[in-house]
C-alpha cells in the first residue's frame, strides 16, 4: 500500500509567498507582453494585467477541485480535454471582466495565452532557470506544506519509510555519461558522484540491445520472449512490434509472473511494460485497453494548471524548430555520418524533449508526494536525439544536460516528500555511432536479400553472378560436409509446405532491422530452417552477405553442430567457441559469443541472424537510418549504466551482465529497504 502522508493545516511560509510573487510577477510580465503585441488585445497600464494574472491563479485554484472530481470519470484524454477548456475560459473570463483590459475575441484570448506562454519560456531561458521545474511549483509548495504539518504534529523531522524511485535514461552508455560529467553537462550526477552519495557502475546490456528487451528483463526479470525490436513470429503467422499496444501487451502476457518489479503498490509511469504495478500511467501494454493511460486526476494537475500546458506546448514548437536549426547546421559543416532529420521526427523530438518530459515530470512528482513506494519512469529525450544526431554529438549532450536538471528536480520533491527515497538512474542501453548500412552499400538490407534470392522485384532484382564468394564457400562447404548448393534443391518430407490459400497470403521473405541486428525469416516454410536447408534452397544467400563488407557475421542454427557464426574468411561454432579459419567475433566484445548463442535460441529469432561488422573506433552500421544505434553488439551501444544510492551496495562481485542480473539487484534493493516482502 502506499504510504500516506498525514495533512496537517496548509499554513504558507515565506518561502511559499516569495514563490507566489515569483510566479505572479513572471505571469503578469507575460500577459503584459503578449497583449502588447496581440491585435484585438489591450490595456491601460500595468495594474489591470497584473489583476488578470491573480484572477487566472485564483480561478485555476477554485476549479480545479472540481475538475478532478470530473477527470475520475472521463481518464487521461478527457482531463487533457478539460484542461485545455478550464485554462481557455478562465483566461478568457479574466480578459474580458477585468477593467482596464479588452478582447475580441476568442481568437484573441488565444493568441494571448500562446505569446505569454512563449515569452514566459524565454524568459526562463535567459535567466537560467530549469527547463522543467514550471510544472512543479504547485507540488513541491504542496509538499512543503505538508512537511511543515508532519513536523507540528509531532512526526519525526526526517522520514523513516523508505521508497525507491528508479530514473531510466532511455539509451545512455557508460561513455557518453563519463563524457556529458567530465564537460560540465551533468552537474545533478556529478554531485552525487563528487560527495560520495552515488557510486557509478556499468553493466552488460545483452542482445538485443533494445528497450523492449531490456525493460522485459529490468521489470519482470524475463527477457527471453523478446528477439528483437520486432521479429516474424511463424506460430501467429505475422510480424510482432513491440511498441505497438497490442503487441507490448502480447509480450507483457509472455514475460509476465504476476510478480514484476513494481507488483507491491509501485507505479510504472512511460514504460513499455508495467512491471505489474497496480498504477499504471502511459504504459505500452496497457494502452489497448486504456488502462495505459491511467487515471484522470493524475494527468489533471498538468494539464489544467494556468500556463503549463501551453508553456509546454509553445516550447516544444521551439524544440521543432531547433532540430531543423542543428540539422542544417550538420549538413552545412558536412558532418559524416548523418542522416536526414526532417519529417515526423521533428514533430517527434518536440513531444518527447518537452511535452512528455514535463507530463512524466509531474506524474513522477505526484507520486512522490504522495508516497508511493516504488516508481519507475523511463526519459527518452536522449535516445530519441542520439538516434538522428548521434550519441556524442552537441545537442544529444544538451538533451542530456535536460534530464540531469530533471533529477535535479526530483531531487528537491523527495526531499520535501513524506519517504525517505533512494534514487537509482539506470540506462536500458548505449548507442553505437556509425555509418549506416545503406550508406555503405547503396541498399537496404531487405533489398540486399532479394537480390541474392532472385525474388521477383521489378525496382530491386539485379544479377549478381559477377560476386566473388572469396574462402566463405569453401569454409561452407566442409562445414555442411557436402558439395557446393545446386540451383534447383527439394526440401525433405519434414519441411515440404505444400502451399495453400493460407500459406500463399503469407511473405516468402521477412527481413527485419532493429539497429545493427538484422534478421531474415521464411514464413511459408514451418519452424526455424537450418544452415544446410537455406544452403541447397538458396546458395548464393549466406555467401553473398557475408561478402558485404559492412557485414560482420551472419548466424544459423546447424543440423548437428548447433548455432554457428559465419564471416567472410573464417566461422566459429557458438556452443564450444571452436574456430575455423579467421575467428569473427572479436569485433564483438568479451561477451560476443555467448550474447550470440544466447540469441540464436531464443523462440522467435530468425532463420538467419545478421550482425553488421564494428570496426576498430567501435562504429556499426545500423540497418535502419540511424546514426546512432543499439539493438545489437558492438561499439557503446551494450554500455548500459547504473548509478545507484552508496549505501546501497552491489550484492555481487561479478560484473551485471543482462537485464535480469539488474533486476535481481533492484529487488534486493527493494527488499533492503522494506518496500517489497
Amino acid at each position: 500500500m502506499p504510504h500516506l502522508v498525514r495533512r496537517g493545516p496548509l499554513v504558507p511560509t515565506l518561502r511559499d509567498l516569495a514563490d507566489a510573487g515569483w510566479g505572479l510577477l513572471t505571469t503578469s510580465l507575460g500577459l503584459g507582453a503578449a497583449i502588447a503585441v496581440v491585435d484585438g488585445a489591450t490595456a491601460d497600464g500595468p495594474l489591470p494585467v497584473m489583476l488578470v494574472a491573480v484572477a487566472v491563479s485564483t480561478g485555476d485554484l477554485l476549479l480545479r477541485p472540481g475538475l478532478r472530481l470530473l477527470a475520475l470519470g472521463v481518464g487521461a484524454v478527457g482531463a487533457m480535454v478539460a484542461g485545455l477548456v478550464v485554462q481557455m475560459l478562465i483566461a478568457w473570463a479574466a480578459l474580458a471582466l477585468v477593467p482596464g483590459i479588452g478582447v475580441s475575441d476568442w481568437r484573441a484570448v488565444l493568441a494571448v495565452v500562446v505569446v505569454a506562454s512563449a515569452i514566459m519560456a524565454l524568459g526562463r531561458w535567459l535567466v537560467g532557470a530549469n527547463d522543467s521545474s514550471y510544472v512543479l511549483g504547485d507540488i513541491l509548495r504542496r509538499a512543503r506544506s505538508h512537511e511543515r504539518a508532519r513536523e507540528r504534529e509531532g512526526e519525526a523531522a526526517l522520514p523513516t519509510e523508505a521508497g525507491l524511485l528508479v530514473v531510466q535514461l532511455d539509451g545512455l552508455s557508460h561513455t557518453a555519461l563519463r563524457q556529458a560529467i567530465e564537460g560540465g553537462l551533468a552537474p545533478t550526477m556529478a554531485r552525487w558522484l563528487r560527495d560520495g552519495n552515488h557510486l557509478l557502475t556499468p553493466w552488460w546490456s545483452r542482445v538485443p540491445s533494445t528497450t523492449p528487451a531490456a525493460q522485459a528483463g529490468l521489470l519482470h526479470g524475463n527477457s527471453h520472449p523478446v528477439p528483437a525490436f520486432r521479429w516474424w513470429d511463424k506460430d501467429l503467422g505475422r510480424l510482432v512490434v513491440a511498441n505497438r499496444p497490442q503487441d507490448s501487451a502480447l509480450v507483457e502476457s509472455r514475460v509476465s509472473d504476476g510478480n514484476g518489479l513494481l507488483a507491491h503498490g509501485g507505479a510504472a509511469i512511460s514504460t513499455m511494460f508495467s512491471g505489474d504495478a497496480p498504477t499504471r500511467l502511459l504504459v505500452m501494454s496497457a494502452a489497448g485497453s486504456g488502462g495505459g493511460l491511467g487515471p484522470g486526476p493524475s494527468f489533471l494537475r498538468f494539464f489544467a494548471s494556468p500556463f503549463v500546458l501551453s508553456r509546454a506546448l509553445s516550447r516544444s514548437l521551439v524544440e521543432m524548430l531547433k532540430e531543423l536549426y542543428q540539422g542544417r547546421r550538420q549538413r552545412v559543416r558536412q558532418v559524416v555520418p548523418r542522416v536526414r532529420r526532417r519529417g515526423w521526427y521533428v514533430v517527434l523530438r518536440g513531444i518527447s524533449n518537452v511535452l512528455l518530459r514535463d507530463l512524466n515530470v509531474s506524474l513522477v512528482a505526484e507520486h512522490l508526494v504522495r508516497g508511493t513506494p516504488a516508481i519507475y519512469v523511463n526519459l527518452v529525450d536522449y535516445d530519441e536525439i542520439a538516434h538522428h544526431a548521434g550519441p556524442s554529438r552537441p545537442e544529444a549532450l544538451r538533451a542530456l544536460e535536460g534530464l540531469d536538471g530533471v533529477l535535479g528536480l526530483l531531487e528537491q520533491v523527495v526531499r520535501a516528500s513524506g519517504r525517505a527515497y533512494r534514487i537509482v538512474v539506470l540506462s536500458d542501453h548505449g548507442q553505437s555511432l556509425g555509418a549506416t548500412f545503406r550508406q555503405m552499400e547503396g541498399a537496404d538490407l531487405a533489398t540486399v536479400c532479394r537480390r541474392l534470392l532472385q525474388v521477383p522485384d521489378s525496382e530491386s532484382v539485379e544479377a549478381s553472378e559477377g560476386e566473388a564468394w572469396g574462402p566463405v564457400n569453401t569454409l561452407l562447404t566442409t562445414l555442411l560436409n557436402t558439395r557446393p548448393a545446386r540451383r534447383t534443391v527439394v526440401v525433405g518430407p519434414d519441411r515440404h509446405l505444400p502451399e495453400t490459400a493460407a500459406t500463399a497470403r503469407l511473405p516468402e521473405l521477412a527481413v527485419i532491422a532493429s539497429g545493427n541486428l538484422g534478421m531474415v525469416w521464411f514464413p511459408r516454410l514451418p519452424g526455424r530452417l537450418t544452415l544446410e536447408e537455406i544452403h541447397e534452397l538458396w546458395p548464393r544467400l549466406v555467401p553473398g552477405l557475408v561478402n558485404r563488407r559492412s557485414i560482420g557475421v551472419v548466424i544459423a542454427e546447424t543440423e548437428s553442430r548447433g548455432p554457428v557464426a559465419i564471416g567472410v574468411s573464417g566461422l566459429c561454432l557458438l556452443r564450444d567457441g571452436t574456430v575455423e579459419g579467421d575467428d569473427p567475433l572479436p569485433q564483438y566484445g568479451p561477451h560476443g559469443r555467448e550474447d550470440l548463442l544466447r540469441l540464436a535460441g531464443l523462440a522467435n529469432t530468425g532463420d538467419l541472424v545478421i550482425v553488421s561488422s564494428v570496426d576498430p573506433s567501435g562504429q556499426v552500421h545500423a540497418f535502419e537510418e540511424q546514426v546512432g544505434s543499439h539493438g545489437g553488439i558492438g561499439g557503446q551501444q551494450n554500455e548500459a549504466v547504473l548509478l545507484h544510492p552508496a549505501d546501497l551496495p552491489l550484492d555481487r562481485r561479478a560484473p551485471l551482465v543482462g537485464a535480469e542480473t539488474v533486476h535481481e539487484q533492484l529487488v534486493a534493493w527493494m527488499r533492503q529497504l522494506g518496500v517489497r516482502p
